[in-house]
């Protein structure tokens, strides 16, 4: 390793959204606001799928893990966004450590390749449900699903570590600013003093993995999918069968598209901050918005625990007042 007369750097800084200052409150209210209701949103959908039954099934618990996986990145991303928003330009609010900053590049990059893996399980889970669901309960028993997960969590987990921690092994000695919100991985490479060539190339390799093989598996899916779906001789089944797979479509199209524009723009940093901004920020929104209003089962159920909430509420309430009653005669 190379040795430079400098000290090591401990912290970034990070330029954030510039020439934003007479509108740092509201788009601080703004980004609150998206993260509260893309939170609440998605444990939402993790409660309801957990306490209905009829909603057991592989494709609900597939929906759970992408909540969870939303749910990660939000609390990755925007909490330190929301504080360099309110603080632009102090050095309080736009410095992060080295290490909080490779802390949050790890879980960043573990959320994103991980909601690469389940967009690829939940599109082979709809092409055995469409094209062979005799067999489909066998196939895709829980045991199954379980033993899947488990497999994409350790692997992601274990591949971004790595990746990391052949990261906090180059020699930083300057600059130490990234004109980013987040610590992403270019921009933490273009700090560094030492040979990033061999991290590269491991980033590089698992691009495979995370990123070219799921995407291939979902291709793939579809094309059976929609071939399937086109032998459907009436247009009322081919309508009711796309349905199943329409809510997990739309929110494919949204984060590959969002992930791919990036790399279009490469040198316009201004384009490249809106998309990452979309797909860490937005994206975690969109996606229970998008299977709670399209997917009748999950409004359904959500109407159900409403109901029963509100009965116990009532109930709770008379209970209460014909104790008082009675407790006062």
């Amino acid at each position: 390793m190379q040795h430079y007369n400098f000290s090591k750097v401990t912290e970034i800084f990070l330029l954030g959204f510039q020439n934003l200052q007479s509108f740092n409150l509201c788009f601080f209210l703004l980004l609150l606001i998206i993260f509260c209701v893309s939170v609440c949103g998605n444990l939402l959908i993790i409660l309801v799928v957990s306490s209905s039954r009829s909603l057991h099934s592989p494709m609900y618990f597939f929906l759970t893990q992408l909540s969870f996986t939303d749910i990660l990145l939000s609390t990755t991303i925007v909490p330190n966004t929301l504080h360099i928003v309110l603080y632009e330009g102090s050095p309080e609010g736009s410095f992060v450590s080295f290490i909080g900053c490779l802390t949050q590049f790890y879980f960043f990059s573990a959320s994103e390749s991980l909601e690469c893996l389940l967009l690829a399980v939940m599109s082979y889970d709809r092409y055995q449900a469409i094209c062979n669901p005799l067999h489909y309960t066998m196939v895709m028993d829980l045991t199954f699903c379980i033993k899947l997960i488990f497999l994409c969590w350790l692997m992601i987990f274990s591949m971004i570590l790595t990746l990391s921690i052949t990261m906090s092994y180059l020699w930083f000695c300057g600059p130490n600013i990234i004109d980013h919100f987040f610590c992403d991985f270019d921009p933490i490479l273009e700090l560094s003093c030492s040979d990033v060539f061999i991290i590269k190339t491991e980033s590089r390799t698992l691009v495979v993995p995370l990123g070219i093989f799921p995407f291939t598996v979902i291709i793939t899916s579809y094309v059976y999918i929609i071939i399937t779906i086109l032998k459907i001789p009436s247009l009322t089944g081919r309508q009711k069968t796309f349905s199943t797979c329409s809510s997990h479509l739309a929110v494919v199209s949204m984060f590959y598209g969002s992930t791919i524009s990036i790399y279009m723009f490469p040198s316009q940093e201004n384009v490249k901050k809106i998309l990452s901004l979309f797909y860490t920020v937005i994206t975690p929104l969109l996606n229970p918005i998008i299977y709670s209003l399209s997917n009748r089962e999950i409004k359904q159920a959500l109407k159900s625990n409403v109901r029963n909430m509100s009965g116990a509420f009532r109930f709770s309430w008379f209970l209460e007042v014909s104790l008082f009653t009675v407790k006062h005669t």
